[in-house]
Order: structure tokens, then C-alpha cells, then sequence
């Protein structure tokens, strides 16, 4: 099993300690980019993939770990992209 791969099997799961690092190698692999939009935009946070498929979130602070519900939806929209199976 591959270093992503073991990264996918943990995002899957729900862990309680995925951090904003590793959600970003992940996105990167599925040709996600974030996008900068400036000083102002807080901790708002939009990756977009190269069909525009746009996620959005806030970015975790002042920890780096997600939010459950951050990763659930995360996998959901994944899903639905078909970068991800239905187990």
C-alpha cells in the first residue's frame, strides 16, 4: 500500500486528528489548487479542480486538525466526483 493510499484509507475512516497538511497532499493528487484570493479573505479556503468542481472551507485555527464534519464533507464531495468509492 502507498504512502496516498494509506492517506485515503485514514481521510476515509474519520479520524480524529487529520490535519489541513494532509487534506492538501490529498486534494493536490486529485488535481485540486487552492485558490488566493487576498489578504481578506480570512480563514475561508476554495480548492478547485480542473473542471471547476470548487470545494470550500474554513481553514482550522489556531490548531491544524479538521473538523469532523470538515472532513465528512470532504469525502461526500470526493465521492461524487468519482474520486472515491462507495464502500
Amino acid at each position: 500500500m502507498s504512502q496516498f493510499e494509506k492517506l485515503i484509507t485514514r481521510l476515509v475512516s474519520n479520524p480524529k486528528d487529520f490535519t489541513w497538511d494532509e487534506l492538501k497532499k490529498v486534494l493536490s493528487h486529485y488535481g485540486y489548487q487552492e485558490i488566493k484570493k487576498g489578504k481578506t479573505n480570512g480563514s475561508r479556503r476554495k480548492f478547485a479542480s480542473t473542471d471547476n468542481h470548487i470545494i470550500s472551507l474554513h481553514k482550522p485555527h489556531p490548531s491544524q486538525i479538521l473538523k469532523p464534519y470538515q472532513i465528512n464533507q470532504i469525502v461526500a464531495s470526493l465521492k461524487e466526483k468519482g474520486h472515491l468509492k462507495d464502500e
